[in-house]
């Protein structure tokens, strides 16, 4: 009997079958059609551009570092959307409320007030004006190693070789350290993005031996909710999941809080369009079909993979990818839904200089590279058994 991890539940005192071999029961033509498809989805993410707007891989996108005649030498001039988000914090740490002065801010800076959606919720910036830069810091270190505890035990609780467990840490603390990043703290994406790996490592689905622990999940994904709306899917995804497993007690509270974000998000959508007027200009289209470059531009270039060359930061999204899927757990299939439906979305919307979108998912994806040898290794005896 098994759960709806893959495992064998605990009282049959059967062995369980090894969790790493996802493709162990595909036939030959199946497991050879996935492997040709493969191999062209490598072959076309090491080909496609990988580039923000008129940006490129090797651009240093949010902070510019311009030589100047003077005696510091060098001088960092700040991204315009950054500026802004500075601006909001000062003006809350001197008292102003984030609803007084936002749409006047974003008018001033020549950027769109309208549709709603083109303000940013007031979360984030209360939160960095309360912290004050030290406290960002002391923030972004807890929050990154709540994340790597939480994997460590996740991984542990797994079967699987130790290196296995060790190697997943350390790609995860690649993908993640960039939430150390100073000139970042502003961004709503990237807290959103580490909160939403720390939601998804703390998650436990319900099994014949053991109960669910989604409590603090779904607190720190309602965070990412109040920072970042794009945090939706994530929930969306953790409650059709819940259901799925006939978990109706964890599918009701996911649903619970995305119709309670939803309820906030039409308050402030709401507020922002009593402070707009049709002479505002509206925001460009978010539609863009940006097709396989969207998707593994945003994903390579808010992650540390943005230095290598454009033919082995595409394929290594792909390989990620893949490696998830050969994961046979609750985990595996979550995250494999949940990064290919990010991509899907990446590649018909957002406009090159959105490609911060990334950071949604970039922290943890990268963990899926160390489940890749095994997945190969079954695919490819599924493919070719004799």
């Amino acid at each position: 009997m098994a759960g709806p991890d893959g495992t064998l539940a605990a009282m049959t005192g059967t062995p369980a079958p090894p969790i790493w071999d996802r493709f162990a029961h595909w036939g030959p033509l199946p497991a050879r059609l996935l492997l040709i498809a493969l191999i062209a989805l490598l072959a076309a993410s090491a080909m496609v551009p990988i580039n923000a707007g008129r940006s490129t891989i090797k651009t240093k996108n949010f902070v510019e570092v311009l030589v100047k005649d003077n005696h510091a030498g060098l001088e960092r001039k700040r991204d315009e959307d950054l500026a802004l988000y500075d601006r909001a914090i000062e003006r809350i740490r001197h008292g102003e409320s984030y609803y007084q002065f936002i749409v006047a801010e974003q008018r001033l800076a020549h950027y769109p007030v309208r549709p709603g959606l083109a303000v940013r919720l007031p979360t984030l910036a209360y939160l960095d004006a309360w912290l004050g830069v030290p406290g960002q810091f002391a923030a972004a270190i807890a929050l990154l190693v709540a994340v790597l505890i939480a994997w460590w035990r996740r991984l542990g609780e797994e079967q699987g070789a130790l290196r296995r467990r060790v190697m997943a840490i350390a790609l995860l603390a690649l993908g993640a350290s960039l939430g150390l990043n100073r000139d970042f703290f502003v961004l709503h994406e990237l807290w959103a993005g580490m909160l939403l790996a720390l939601s998804f490592g703390l998650h436990r689905v319900k099994s014949s031996g053991s109960r669910g622990k989604w409590g603090w999940s779904l607190a720190v994904a309602a965070l990412a909710l109040a920072i970042r709306e794009l945090s939706l899917p994530f929930v969306l995804l953790m409650a059709a999941m819940a259901f799925w497993r006939d978990d109706r007690r964890e599918g009701f509270a996911w649903t619970g809080l995305a119709v309670a974000f939803l309820a906030v998000l039409a308050f402030h959508l709401h507020i922002i369009a009593g402070q707009t007027s049709p002479n505002d200009p509206l925001s460009a289209s978010w539609l863009e079909m940006r097709g396989l470059s969207g998707w593994l531009s945003n994903v390579a270039l808010s992650s540390n993979v943005r230095s290598l060359p454009h033919w082995l930061a595409g394929p290594l999204v792909m390989l990620a990818i893949l490696g998830w899927a050969s994961w046979r757990s609750a985990a595996g299939a979550f995250a494999t839904l949940l990064y290919l439906g990010y991509g899907l979305a990446f590649m018909i919307a957002g406009r090159g200089d959105n490609y911060y979108w990334g950071f949604m998912v970039a922290p943890a994806m990268f963990i899926g590279l160390a489940f890749v040898p095994m997945g190969l290794k079954s695919l490819w005896r599924s493919a070719y058994a004799r």
